[in-house]
């Protein structure tokens, strides 16, 4: 028996109306009447009438000019909304897309002052796992995760994070100085991931990136991590493309504003060996 489709329910004057109001979103010195019916291409008449009730409902505001400004009723449900978000229930079903297609663990972390910590995880489907456990901490400056949120971070603030790590070799390949931490940083934010190739753990290699908040910062970052027996170099670059587009998804549900798209999607890149040296290090061992 083939399911039922759901009905589509169009209310023509309910989706003019929030069309309306998305215009006001984009014009932070606010719209006249006329303006709004140019842009919504709509009667002014009828622009008029939805302006109208809008405001009374506390949507829109007017002043004595005759400018309308989004009213206290849209802050106070975007100010509701943003108290609702939960970073963990908006990601799950993109983690769980990203561990269905590379079958490794996906991790979900968020920054608690210098260290990176797991808020849920995804095991990987092969017989051969890594180990970790959604409440760990791990440092900031050596795992992919919390590179990336290093990275991102604004420049006093990251300035004064730095101070205060305590830069510990835990392998061979952990950076050791913070000359060095400040270049790997610079080279996330080119890229737009990290890459954790040994510095936490020998025999683990990972890849993370961002997501950002709706203010376009960022306090988290998912990443796909393996054994390097099944995390070459060539699979890292392959995996790029697929974390950053996860994360940006995220991003975008929790408000994120792109700077920059394509006409037809999400926009990522995938450096050449010469902009990732710590992966062309470590070519030799993949």
């Amino acid at each position: 028996m083939l399911p039922t489709p759901k009905r589509s329910y169009n209310i023509t004057a309910l989706q003019r109306g929030l069309c309306l109001l998305r215009l006001f979103s984009e014009a932070p010195r606010g719209l006249t009447a006329k303006r709004v019916a140019i842009l919504s291409k709509l009667p002014v008449s009828t622009v008029h009438r939805f302006l109208v009730n809008l405001e009374r409902t506390g949507f829109l505001a007017c002043g004595g000019d005759g400018v309308y400004h989004l009213g206290i009723a849209c802050f106070a449900i975007g100010q509701s909304a943003l108290s609702q978000l939960d970073i963990r229930r908006v990601s799950l079903p993109h983690l769980e897309e990203l561990n269905h297609r590379t079958r490794e663990t996906i991790h979900l972390t968020v920054r608690h002052g210098l260290s990176a910590v797991y808020v849920e995880k995804l095991d990987s489907s092969e017989p051969l796992r890594t180990y970790s456990r959604i409440g760990a901490a791990v440092p900031l400056y050596c795992t992919a995760v919390g590179k990336v949120m290093l990275a991102y971070l604004p420049g006093q603030e990251q300035e004064s994070v730095l101070r205060q790590l305590e830069l510990k070799r835990l392998t061979a390949n952990t950076v050791g100085s913070l000359q060095e931490l400040q270049t790997e940083l610079y080279r996330v934010r080119k890229n737009g991931y990290a890459c954790d190739m040994e510095e936490h753990e020998l025999h683990i290699r990972c890849i993370a990136a961002p997501i950002w908040d709706h203010r376009g910062e960022v306090h988290a970052s998912l990443s796909v991590t393996a054994p390097v027996l099944r995390m070459s170099v060539h699979r890292l670059r392959q995996l790029a493309p697929l974390v950053q587009e996860a994360g940006l998804r995220i991003s975008f549900q929790l408000g994120y504003q792109a700077r920059a798209q394509t006409g037809t999607g999400l926009r990522v890149r995938t450096p050449g060996i010469a902009e990732e040296p710590r992966i062309a290090n470590a070519a030799s061992q993949a």
